[in-house]
């Protein structure tokens, strides 16, 4: 897939057999931000919600950061629902997002 600064790929760690998330940006990228991306999962680490930061570093013309991988985004899961959510899973959103903006705060 495709995120706002880079492509996105499903791997496997093969020392665990678990799959994760590799996010990969380009090094000429003008606003790189995979770098303070990994630093925030970082200083986050052990919310809900949190990936946790399996390695962040630079190969070939990348920086490339592994993450666990967490499972449908919204827009996946709304998309799957037919665009609808009910109102009981608009609130339990609601409840989350700000259990999350607390935790950050």
């Amino acid at each position: 897939g495709s995120g706002s600064f880079g492509d996105i790929y499903i791997g496997t760690n093969v020392q665990v057999g678990e799959e994760v998330a590799i996010k990969l940006e380009s090094i000429k990228s003008k606003h790189p931000q995979l770098l303070y991306e990994s630093k925030l999962y970082k200083i986050l680490a052990g919310g809900v919600g949190i990936p946790n930061v399996h390695w962040y570093g630079v190969e070939g013309d990348y920086n490339i950061m592994v993450i666990d991988l967490l499972g449908p985004s919204l827009e996946d899961l709304f998309s799957f629902c037919s665009r609808k959510f009910s109102l009981k899973t608009v609130l339990m959103l609601a409840d989350q997002m700000i259990n999350r903006v607390e935790y950050v705060h």
